[in-house]
């Protein structure tokens, strides 16, 4: 196939495929489907199993069964109690089964004589004659009875697009356009792997003769969607790892303690593991790419400080960028305290700070050693002369191309650690983080277990709050947490607003609250927080503004409202703000809804302390997109691949992608020309690859 004959009907808009016309393509349009291409590339959510069609001869009372026949009679009635009823006689071999429809009158006029019917359900007899009552039904038009004793696709859809529209339209564009889809993979490695070719992974994945044949055309489409991001975080990977761009910076005796001299406290024997790991990537001129995970409570900061201080202590400039300002100034707040004797300069720099000219001057001319701050340190044209190491706390809180942006800040690229206290699932950090190196720091034993996890019922709000008064007037602190800032969002759902009033003037209004959310000023944030970490406040009403960063080791309760709105690591995120101290922490978590999949979430919030088992829970329960949207990692989603499900796909890509690579790091063999196309387009943008090849 030549290249110039591909836009010929791949790239077609949908209007003009045959089986489509202008109507139905403007409703295609509604769920992002403007190509031929775009349609092939549709996958079926699930499957309507037909296989195992029966016969009304052999059919048994009490027994789900699936049946086709020919509509015979239709007839609609009302009887005398008002209840609507629909009869619908299907023949099958002269054969007959009546379907009964109770209450259902948008259901005249559906069914007529002559149609071919499928329907579903269970088997009654009454009078002799064989019956199902409410049976789902599916109406095969004549072009379609071929699917009778298969698996029929179910699409998504929108309004005024019906599911036998859309696969009539998905099987004209297969006749169509499907010639034009070029191979991606090898045949060597589709062979290794036992794969089929792509046609017929389309063909199979639309429309399958079976469910073995349905999961065959699965995996190989899952397969290839991941190999492609794997071969994308490879292609970086490599080209970092080849690139001597970043500053040496080592690591001596001398430096070793006189860092390890400016923390209160001792380094965790993983805390030390994980610097060690750090300083031994920095002390090479290839730009470090490492990630540093742990738990609540875990130590982060210190090792994150102790890499700054390396870059410091060797006359190179660093960055330390938090998702929000709030955490920013901790940040600095911390640096000040930790460095106060020393001749180290830092400087703030957020959306809301002044001066901002003769500051960025100042940097400039290399008058601080250490800028903390937020996003805004990209997106402004802040410079530094000597910038040897960019840290970013809270990864997951910003977009992949802030990691290309920070390559803007210097002459030369720095090296680079991100850090994050959300426990992210294995298979997460092979796709999100998979370009980088991980340093993993363990949970100190010392602080395992001292939170103590409660899940409220309504009828023990009362005693619940009296117990939230009872460690404040012993000396405590505490947080309460809702998902919303005001009332006018959701009146069904907790409000910070809301419950820092009712609070005020009910079961706390003895004691000194304050409120904290995302509207707000930085600096009433900033006084809010302060006078919370002095203890002026006794309780802050916050939204998820308080979920990373704040330590104030005095709060030991936590009121979650409408619990159920937060995901797993979420909450984790925000119990791990109490118990930080020497006194344990109890936590309770109110739900405004019992249903199934809620409560099983709370449970295993309740039950479960490590942070890593939680993100798993979570995962399994809401899917990895819930985690880690596209939005924020700047990753396009993924069509049929599936983080939980497909996770030895992943890994398997992941293994192959890897030396793959390493052979050709840019993919320039000619066999791999189809490969490079698909990975630069779907991640050339997202991983910064315009350099790559």
């Amino acid at each position: 196939m030549s290249q110039d004959s591909q836009p010929r009907r791949l790239l077609q808009p949908l209007a003009r495929v045959p089986g489509v016309g202008n109507v139905s393509a403007r409703l295609l349009e509604k769920i992002g489907l403007r190509t031929a291409m775009d349609l092939l590339f549709y996958f079926p959510r699930r499957y309507e199993d037909f296989t195992e069609v029966q016969a009304v001869s052999q059919l048994q009372v009490g027994h789900l069964a699936q049946v086709v026949g020919t509509v015979r009679e239709v007839e609609s009635h009302v009887a005398e109690s008002g209840r609507h009823v629909l009869y619908v006689l299907v023949e099958q071999d002269r054969h007959y089964l009546r379907a009964i429809f109770f209450n259902q009158p948008f259901l005249d006029g559906r069914f007529r004589a002559g149609q071919v019917l499928q329907l579903r359900g269970t088997v009654s007899e009454r009078g002799g004659r064989l019956q199902m009552t409410q049976p789902r039904t599916q109406i095969l038009e004549s072009n379609q009875a071929t699917t009778v004793g298969k698996l029929l696709p179910v699409y998504g859809l929108t309004e005024g697009l019906k599911q036998r529209q859309l696969r009539l339209m998905v099987e004209k564009t297969i006749e169509y356009a499907i010639d034009e889809i070029e191979e991606a993979l090898p045949g060597e490695l589709r062979e290794s792997l036992q794969m089929s070719d792509i046609h017929s992974a389309l063909r199979n994945i639309h429309f399958p003769e079976n469910a073995e044949q349905a999961a065959a055309a699965h995996r190989r489409l899952a397969f290839q969607e991941l190999f492609i991001l794997q071969l994308a975080l490879a292609m970086r990977r490599h080209h970092l790892m080849s690139q001597p761009t970043a500053p040496a910076i080592e690591l001596t005796p001398k430096i070793r303690d006189r860092i390890f001299g400016r923390f209160p406290f001792e380094l965790s024997p993983s805390q030390l593991k994980a610097f060690e790991e750090i300083a031994a990537d920095m002390s090479r001129n290839v730009p470090m790419n490492r990630l540093l995970q742990g738990d609540v409570g875990s130590g982060k900061t210190a090792v994150a400080v102790a890499a700054i201080l390396l870059a410091v202590a060797q006359g190179h400039q660093t960055v330390l960028m938090a998702p929000t300002e709030i955490l920013a100034r901790q940040h600095e707040r911390t640096l000040q305290q930790w460095l106060r004797s020393s001749r180290v300069r830092i400087a703030l720099w957020t959306g809301s700070v002044g001066h901002r000219a003769s500051l960025a001057e100042r940097i400039a001319a290399g008058e601080f050693d250490i800028v903390v701050g937020t996003q805004a340190i990209v997106q402004g044209s802040l410079k530094f002369p000597q910038l040897g190491l960019a840290v970013v706390d809270e990864q997951h809180k910003f977009g992949v191309r802030q990691r290309a942006l920070l390559k803007t800040l210097s002459d030369h690229d720095p090296h680079y650690l991100v850090m994050t206290a959300t426990p992210i699932p294995r298979t997460i950090s092979m796709t999100v983080f998979g370009d980088l190196d991980v340093s993993l720091l363990e949970r100190p034993e010392n602080l395992r277990g001292t939170v103590h996890t409660y899940i409220g019922i309504f009828d023990q709000r009362e005693k619940w709050w009296e117990f939230v008064a009872k460690k404040l007037r012993e000396g405590r602190q505490g947080y309460v947490i809702a998902p919303l800032v005001s009332g006018d969002e959701d009146l069904k759902v907790s409000s910070a607003e809301r419950l820092y009033e009712s609070l005020s003037n009910g079961p706390l209004e003895a004691f000194r609250l304050d409120v904290l959310h995302g509207r707000q000023s930085a600096e009433e944030k900033d006084a809010a927080l302060r006078a919370f970490a002095m203890g002026k406040t006794q309780v802050i009403v916050a939204t998820s503004v308080v979920e990373v960063g704040i330590d104030v080791p005095n709060a030991t309760v936590m009121t979650i409202e409408s619990a159920e709105r937060f995901g797993l690591s979420q909450l984790h995120q925000l119990r791990g703000r109490i118990g930080r101290g020497q006194h344990p922490g109890f936590v309770c978590a109110f739900s405004t809804s019992d249903e199934a999949i809620e409560n099983e979430r709370l449970k295993a919030f309740a039950e479960h302390q490590d942070g890593f088992e939680l993100a798993e829970i979570d995962m399994k329960l809401r899917g990895p997109g819930n985690l880690f949207s596209t939005a924020q990692t700047g990753f396009p989603p993924l069509r049929i691949a599936d983080l939980v499900a497909d996770a030895e796909l992943l890994t398997m890509s992941r293994e192959i992608a890897k030396p793959f690579i390493e052979n050709d790091p840019s993919l320039e063999q000619p066999e791999h020309r189809r490969l490079k196309q698909l990975v630069t387009a779907k991640y050339g943008a997202a991983l910064d690859l315009s350099d790559v090849g």
